[in-house]
């Protein structure tokens, strides 16, 4: 598993029990750090995972409209709170990210999904982020 794919388990993690707990995802994120302090490669997966959680609290209200109007008839609210957390943080990499091609952060976001989520989460997160990358290429 990469570096990257690890920073976004970690980010998606902390975004999805900010959101079950009302915390703050960087104050949770930041204490998971600190847990695995030293074990390796850490500081690099952190790193990375701050990067998305970061991006997306910048960018909240903008990548949360687009996703409501990419999602048929789903609100963010009505969305599973997994679905939710993993397509607010691909949305990040694809609208912000020019590092992460479209490709891979669908891919990551749909492989997350399907692990993760209800069987019909990994068709409807990979439909939401096609539908996004294509209207940005558009742009």
């Amino acid at each position: 598993m990469s570096t990257r794919t690890k920073s976004r388990k970690r980010a998606l993690d902390a975004l999805y029990a900010a959101g079950v707990r009302g915390e703050s995802p960087l104050l949770l994120l930041f204490e998971t750090a600190s847990e695995v302090s030293g074990h390796q490669n850490q500081e690099q997966i952190f790193d990375y995972a701050e990067t998305l959680l970061n991006g997306y609290q910048q960018n909240a209200a903008q990548i949360d409209n687009e996703l409501t109007m990419l999602a048929d008839n789903w609100s963010i609210e009505r969305m599973p709170s997994i679905d939710r957390a993993i397509l607010r943080l691909a949305a990040w990499e694809i609208l912000y990210n020019d590092e992460v091609p479209d490709e891979v952060a669908i891919s990551e976001a749909v492989n997350l999904a399907s692990e993760l989520s209800t069987d019909d989460s990994p068709k409807f997160v990979n439909g939401v982020l096609a539908r996004l990358a294509k209207g940005r290429q558009a742009l």
